[in-house]
């Protein structure tokens, strides 16, 4: 039907069309013109090239409002693995990661786990600086960005375990008015990724007093999803009462199964904020498996100071005594952690072996495996974790303040970033979503398109409707499917038929068309 170029006018005819609203679908033509949605249905130009998608849905582009591609995008601007399964727009610097202090040796280190691709060079000195150099890159996507915690905490207190004093507030202050400033949707914070862990909760009110102020965001990875699960989400809830700031809660799950079913006291917490008139919602993707930097295991004490301190400290044999000491009472069993990516040579042979079994092979206990692999390697070891209940996920999925993200990474399977074994959401969240856990679908592509939108201030996407980008998918209910498993994650979607991205043509019968069509979101 096209090369990639942009189709000047197109009709999408005979498919159901759901339009992102929640209103219900129906039989309707959709007709994209300049990168605009012109009209839904009423006659066509005579003229406007036609495409039969009897059968199919067709509905807008997914928002994918929690992501890791803030470099992989640089690696690889098609942004393969999301725009395959219907992704649309991607919003970076989740998790209180960012990459906009290149000066600091020590943040590089700090988020690897965004850092697959070592040519990539970092270029730019601040956020705005990094969304031009996303935006010169052309995008096969939408990009929009958080402003990360951590790099602003890292700037004025460095790494080391100490309280942020009134002077270093405001500098922080300062730093994150001129991001918001210069396009960013908001702040993203992640406790458990050091220094954030130690972060006191004023420094918590000052910032999201700084969001409120600029109408934008606060998402929060808290402080903990295992035994605290239930404290940290009060805290997110009590600096979002204490400021009004909008506040987004990042990947809701209860970790270890001593914790199952805490997940709905925090949803308690959220629908109390929200009755009494604040803004919280959560996110979620459908695994019972997340994904993480195997670093994210140790006690905060244990990563004072940065990667550069942390890691020759842990060859220090009492400061592996404590730590194991800390771990005698983890929610979370060694068989259910994996080694999914190192920075090793491929192949390596502990990618896909879980920590367990890598225990068995050696000889030796398995904190010993992980806090070898940490000594070794630092943040350049990842894993993928499990102790999770289905129920809670329904949960959290079924939940009127609940929207869809991915927490993945646009990957190219062919290039730099498909090493390892990611986590399958990076290739398959949202038709997994759909097909599994959907039970009514224009509901469904709401929490894909429009709701997410809206939490992050993206108000002209997520929608099918006169005037909107064309930002737009074509599903085929009868084969929508995600393929991606934490063995072969590499495998894109099936069903995703067709992919617009502000008009031109990104995915088209399950190839890519070599179209970068996509814009850098600036609110």
């Amino acid at each position: 039907m096209t090369t990639g170029n942009h189709v000047p006018d197109l009709v999408l005819t005979g498919g159901l069309v759901v339009d992102g609203t929640g209103a219900p679908g129906r039989h309707a033509s959709v007709h994209l013109r300049d990168g605009l949605v012109r009209a839904i249905g009423g006659e066509p130009p005579a003229d406007a090239r036609r495409v039969d998608v009897t059968g199919r849905v067709v509905c807008p582009g997914f928002v994918d409002i929690h992501t890791h591609s803030d470099l992989t995008l640089l690696s690889d601007p098609r942004a393969l693995s999301k725009v395959h399964q219907g992704v649309t727009t991607e919003v970076v610097g989740n998790c209180g990661l960012g990459v906009t202090a290149p000066e600091q040796p020590d943040l590089r280190a700090a988020v690897s786990y965004l850092d697959l691709d070592p040519s990539v060079e970092w270029s730019w000195r601040d956020l705005p600086g990094y969304l031009d150099a996303v935006e010169a890159a052309r995008p096969g996507v939408n990009v929009a960005a958080l402003v990360g915690h951590l790099v602003l905490h890292a700037r004025v207190c460095g790494f080391a375990d100490r309280p942020a004093s009134a002077a270093d507030l405001d500098a922080m202050g300062g730093l994150l008015r001129d991001a918001l400033d210069g396009g960013a949707v908001g702040l993203s914070t992640g406790l458990v990724y050091a220094p954030l862990p130690f972060v006191r909760e004023d420094e918590l009110l000052a910032l999201a007093s700084v969001v409120a102020a600029a109408g934008k965001v606060f998402t929060w990875h808290v402080r903990s999803y295992e035994d605290g699960l239930v404290a940290s989400v009060e805290q997110a809830v009590r600096v979002a009462r204490g400021t009004g700031c909008r506040t987004q809660i990042s990947h809701l799950v209860s970790v270890g199964r001593r914790n199952w079913g805490s997940v709905r006291r925090a949803l308690d917490l959220v629908d109390e904020a929200n009755a009494d008139g604040f803004s919280v919602g959560v996110d979620i993707y459908p695994y019972l498996h997340g994904n993480a930097p195997l670093a994210q295991l140790l006690p905060a004490w244990a990563q004072d100071g940065g990667p550069a301190t942390w890691v020759p400290r842990l060859r220090d044999p009492d400061v592996r005594g404590r730590v194991r000491t800390a771990w005698l009472d983890r929610p979370t069993t060694w068989d259910e952690i994996m080694v999914s990516w190192t920075a090793r040579p491929e192949p390596d042979p502990a990618v896909g072996r879980s920590v367990a079994e890598l225990a068995d092979e050696l000889g030796i206990p398995g904190d010993e495996v992980v806090l070898d692999l940490l000594a070794e390697l630092g943040t350049g070891v990842m894993m993928t974790a499990g102790g999770r209940s289905e129920d809670d996920l329904r949960a959290v999925l079924a939940h009127p303040a609940a929207v869809v993200a991915s927490d993945g990474l646009a990957l190219d399977p062919a290039g730099v970033t498909g090493a390892g074994m990611p986590h399958p959401r990076s290739y398959g969240c949202f038709p997994r979503y759909l097909t599994r856990y959907a039970h009514d679908l224009p509901e469904a592509v709401r929490r894909c398109t429009s709701a997410p939108a809206e939490r992050v201030g993206l108000t002209d996407r997520g929608v099918l409707a006169p005037g909107a980008p064309a930002d737009v998918v074509v599903l085929d209910p009868e084969r929508l499917a995600d393929r991606a498993t934490f063995t072969l994650p590499h495998q894109f979607a099936a069903g995703v038929d067709l992919v617009l991205v502000n008009g031109s043509v990104a995915v088209e019968g399950g190839d890519h068309t070599g179209a970068l069509a996509g814009h850098v979101l600036r609110t």
